[in-house]
């Protein structure tokens, strides 16, 4: 019995570690890349608390997301204050302010994504 011993050790760290390992963390449903509808250039990807918004023919801008209930909140942050970070945020998908985006999460599935705000609606599709 104690030779076989040695293996059960690693084999009870290496399941615990695989459970403790969450793709996505506080995500959830929202992990993963999104494209918006009908732009091939227009993406917004969410990982942990980070989202992360690029539009391939302006720039890119991170910031921080909370998804509660119905309601998405997100914080974007310009590192190097290019006005390129606030046309990917403000012109380039609509949301507003850059810094403090509320916006309603209408559907949330394993593939589409539809957010509104103010008569306005995103809809995207995982990529």
């Amino acid at each position: 019995m104690a030779k076989y011993f040695k293996f059960y050790i690693p084999l009870i760290s290496f399941i615990c570690l695989l459970n403790a390992c969450q793709e996505g963390g506080d995500a959830g449903d929202l992990f993963g890349q999104w494209r918006l509808d009908g732009s091939d250039s227009k993406y917004i990807s969410f990982s942990g608390s980070i989202t992360h918004l690029k539009d391939i023919e302006i720039g890119e801008i991170y910031g921080n997301f909370q998804h509660q209930g119905d309601s998405l909140f997100m914080q974007c942050y310009s590192q190097k204050g290019e006005k390129s970070d606030t046309i990917v945020v403000e012109q380039s998908f609509g949301f507003h302010p850059i810094n403090n985006i509320r916006l309603k999460v209408v559907t949330l599935s394993d593939d589409r994504l539809v957010l509104t705000k103010g008569g306005q609606s995103w809809n995207f599709y995982k990529y």
